[in-house]
C-alpha cells in the first residue's frame, strides 16, 4: 500500500514538473515574442491588414501648335457581373429589362445578353464579362440599367477602370506622336513625341495608406498617410495640323498610286526649324497603309541624286569647280576603273556647264569633277563634308535617330571608286530629316537649325519650360555659293530641261532637288532592284517659308520610280495647298494635280469645313481624319471604328447639333 501511494505521489511531482516546464516554455516565448522578434510579427500583421497603394498621376496632354490635342488620356470601364451575390427574385425580375438595356447600348441582341448572364448564374460565374472599353457617358449608364442600380453586392455590377491614351487624329502622325509604355520589371518603350518627353508628360505617382475591410475592400487610413499625386505638364509640339493633314493625304495618295512600300513626309518651318508635319506611312500585307515606323527619323539609306547639293556646294566652297565650267558627259557613260557611271538619258547630254549637270542631274558630270579635283588628296572632299556637319547626328529628343555614314580613306568599305560614287549619293547614308536639314539650311542663308518638335512645356496657363531655336551652325557655306546653289535648285523646277520642270506653277514658285537611288543593286537579279523616290526642297523659291522632303520607298518600276515623277507631285501637292491657306497669299489658282481623288477628297473635305453647321452633317465616303476634324470642331465626341472612309454613321445627317453629344464613325 505505501509502495502504490508513493508511485503516485511520483507521478504527480512528474506531472506538476512537466507543468511547470509547459508554463515557463509559454512564458518564454510569449517574453521573446513581444521583445524580441515582436516588431518583425507586428509588421506581418499590417502588411495583412494595412497596404500602400500608388496612386497614379494624370498623364499630360501633348497639343499641336494651335492648342489642337493630339494625345489625351481618358477612362475606359470594363463591366462585369458577379452572378453569386444577386438573390434570385432580383435576378428573375431584372434579367429581361437588363438585356433589353444592354442590347440598345452595345448593339447584340436582348436573347444574347439574356443567355449569358442566365449561363453565369447557372455556372456560378463571379467574374463573367459584360463589355469592355466603354467611355464615361456609357460606364455612367450602365450603373443605372435594371439590378445593375442595386450596386455591387445585390446588383453584382463589378467595375474595372483602366487609363488609356487616345489619339484625336487618329492614324495621322501616329508614329510621330508616338507611345511610352513600362514593363513589370520598370524598363521603359520611348517611341515618338510621348516617348521624348515623358519626363514632362508622366507625372509623379502619389502614395495612400488603406486598411483590408469586409469582403476584401480596402479603405483610406487617415489624411496623414497620404502623398498627393503630381498631374503631367502638357506639351505644345511644333506639328500644324492643318499642314499635317494635307502631307499624310499627299503621301497616301502617292503610296497607293505607285504601290510603294513605305514612305515618308516631313515639312519644317525654315527660319525656326520648327517641324509643322511628318508623317510615315508602311504598306501591310493586304495592301492598307499605316504609321508603321518613323522612317523619316529612323531610316538612314543612301540619298542618290539628293546629295549632289553636299556636293556642289563642297566642290564650290574647295574652288575645284565653278558653275560655268563645261563638263563632257561623254555618250552618257563614264569609265572609272571596270566600273561604269551612266546617266539617266541615253545617250548622254554633251558638253554642258556644271550648273546645268546639277540641273539635268548628270551622274558622269559629278562623278568625274570629284574624282578628278579630289583625287590627288579625297580626304579634303570628306572633310569639307564634314565641317558642313554631313557626318553628325540631329541629337533628336525623339528615340532612334539613324546614323550618317562618311567614309574617309582607310575606311572598311573606302576604295579608287569612293568619291565618284559619293559624288551622286552612294557609299554614303543620311535619313530623310539629316538631309531635309541640309536643304533647310541652304534655303535659310547659309544657317543650319536643328529641327524642333516641341515649343514649350506648360502647367495650365504657365509656361514651365521654353523651347527656342537651336543653331547647329551659323554657316555652313558662304552667301555666295548659297547664293549660286539656290538658282540651281529654283532652275531644276523653273528650266524646261531640269529634272522637275514636271513640277513648274507660274502660280507658285518651289526650288529642289530630285533623286532616284537604286536599292538591292549589288545583286545581279534584276527582278530585286528597287528603287528609293525622292524630292527634297523649299517654297517659296525666293523667300523660303517651308523646308521638305518626301521619300517614297520601292514604288512599283511597272509604273514608275523617277523621283519627279513619285515623289515629286507630293512635295508640289503640299506647297501648293499650303500657299492655298496661307492668309499672307493673296490669291493662289489651284491647278489640277495628278491625283484627281486625292485633290477631290481633300477639296470636300475644305468646304466642309468651312461651312457653319447647326445640324450634324453627312459625312459618309469621307476619309475618316476629313470626318473627325469636321465634328470635333463642332463640339461632338467622336468615336471611330475600323479605318478607311466612312461607311456609316450613328447620328442622321440632319440632326440637330444641340441634341447630338456623341456620334460613332465606321470607316472601312
Amino acid at each position: 500500500m505505501a509502495v502504490t501511494e508513493k508511485n503516485i505521489l511520483n507521478r504527480l511531482y512528474f506531472v506538476v514538473a512537466c507543468l511547470f516546464l509547459f508554463a515557463g516554455a509559454i512564458l518564454f516565448k510569449l517574453v521573446n515574442i513581444q521583445m524580441v522578434q515582436g516588431d518583425k510579427y507586428q509588421e506581418m500583421a499590417m502588411q495583412r491588414t494595412e497596404k500602400m497603394f500608388t496612386i497614379a498621376p494624370n498623364r499630360g496632354n501633348l497639343y499641336s501648335d494651335d492648342g489642337s490635342l493630339l494625345a489625351t488620356s481618358v477612362s475606359r470601364y470594363t463591366i462585369r457581373f458577379d452572378a453569386v451575390t444577386v438573390k434570385d427574385a432580383d435576378f428573375k425580375e431584372n434579367v429581361v429589362p437588363l438585356s433589353n438595356a444592354l442590347s440598345r447600348m452595345l448593339g447584340q441582341s436582348p436573347s444574347h445578353y439574356q443567355q449569358l448572364l442566365r449561363k453565369a448564374r447557372v455556372n456560378k460565374n463571379r467574374y463573367a464579362l459584360i463589355a469592355r472599353n466603354l467611355d464615361y457617358s456609357e460606364y455612367m449608364a450602365v450603373k443605372e440599367f435594371p439590378l445593375f442600380n442595386k450596386g455591387p453586392y445585390k446588383g453584382g455590377l463589378i467595375i474595372e477602370q483602366k487609363t488609356v491614351r487616345e489619339h484625336p487624329l487618329g492614324k495621322i502622325a501616329e508614329r510621330s506622336v508616338g507611345y511610352e509604355r513600362v514593363d513589370e520589371n520598370g524598363y521603359y518603350t520611348r517611341v515618338g513625341l510621348e516617348g521624348a518627353f515623358g519626363e514632362y508628360l508622366r507625372g509623379v505617382e502619389g502614395k495612400r495608406l488603406k486598411q483590408k475591410i469586409a469582403k476584401g475592400q480596402w479603405k483610406p487610413i487617415g489624411w496623414d498617410n497620404i502623398v498627393e499625386p503630381k498631374d503631367g505638364y502638357d506639351v505644345i509640339s511644333t506639328i500644324d495640323i492643318n499642314i499635317q493633314d494635307i502631307a499624310h493625304h499627299a503621301l497616301l495618295g502617292q503610296l497607293e498610286k505607285y504601290q510603294a512600300d513605305h514612305g515618308c513626309v516631313i515639312v519644317m518651318e525654315t527660319e525656326s526649324g520648327e517641324v509643322k508635319a511628318i508623317s510615315n506611312l508602311g504598306r501591310t500585307e493586304g495592301g492598307k497603309y499605316y504609321e508603321r515606323l518613323n522612317y523619316a527619323v529612323g531610316e538612314s539609306h543612301e540619298p542618290g541624286s539628293t546629295f549632289k547639293l553636299m556636293t556642289m556646294v563642297a566642290a564650290l566652297e574647295d574652288g575645284v569647280v565653278d558653275t560655268t565650267d563645261v563638263i563632257d558627259t561623254h555618250d552618257g557613260t563614264w569609265k572609272i576603273y571596270n566600273h561604269r557611271v551612266r546617266d539617266s538619258k541615253w545617250g548622254g547630254y554633251g558638253k554642258i556647264s556644271f550648273a546645268k549637270a546639277f540641273e539635268v542631274s548628270s551622274n558622269t558630270a559629278f562623278a568625274q569633277v570629284i574624282h578628278n579635283g579630289y583625287k590627288e588628296n579625297p580626304d579634303k572632299f570628306v572633310n569639307r563634308l564634314m565641317s558642313m556637319n554631313v557626318h553628325r547626328e540631329l541629337d533628336l529628343p525623339i528615340k532612334g535617330e539613324g546614323k550618317p555614314v562618311l567614309r574617309s580613306p582607310g575606311d572598311k568599305g573606302w576604295s579608287g571608286l569612293s568619291l565618284a560614287q559619293m559624288a551622286y549619293g552612294y557609299e554614303v547614308s543620311m535619313t530623310p530629316l539629316q538631309t531635309l536639314t541640309f536643304y533647310n539650311a541652304i534655303a535659310n542663308d547659309g544657317e543650319m537649325v536643328k529641327p524642333r518638335l516641341i515649343k514649350e512645356v506648360r502647367e495650365w496657363d504657365r509656361t514651365v519650360q521654353k523651347f527656342d531655336k537651336e543653331v547647329i551652325d551659323n554657316s555652313i557655306c558662304s552667301q555666295e555659293t548659297a547664293s549660286k546653289v539656290r538658282d540651281l535648285l529654283k532652275n531644276v523646277v523653273e528650266k524646261d530641261y531640269g529634272t522637275g520642270h514636271k513640277l513648274y506653277s507660274r502660280n507658285f514658285s518651289m526650288a529642289g532637288k530630285t533623286g532616284t537611288a537604286q536599292k538591292n543593286y549589288v545583286s545581279k537579279d534584276p527582278d530585286k532592284l528597287k528603287y528609293i523616290s525622292t524630292f527634297a526642297g523649299y517654297f517659296p523659291a525666293e523667300n523660303p517659308k517651308y523646308s521638305c522632303i518626301v521619300v517614297i520607298h520601292e514604288p512599283d518600276k511597272g509604273v514608275g520610280y523617277y523621283g519627279a515623277d513619285v515623289s515629286g507631285p507630293v512635295f508640289k501637292s503640299i506647297a501648293q495647298k499650303v500657299y492655298a491657306s496661307n492668309p499672307l497669299i493673296d490669291e493662289v489658282e489651284m491647278e489640277e494635280v495628278e491625283d484627281d481623288r486625292l485633290e477631290n477628297n481633300y477639296q470636300k473635305y475644305y468646304a466642309e469645313a468651312q461651312k457653319e453647321y447647326r445640324k450634324v452633317p453627312n459625312v459618309k465616303g469621307m476619309s475618316g481624319m476629313d470626318a473627325i476634324s469636321i465634328l470635333e470642331n463642332l463640339g461632338l465626341e467622336v468615336e471611330v471604328k475600323g479605318n478607311g472612309k466612312v461607311r456609316k454613321q450613328s447620328v442622321s445627317h440632319g440632326t440637330d447639333i444641340q441634341k447630338a453629344k456623341k456620334i460613332t464613325l465606321e470607316l472601312s
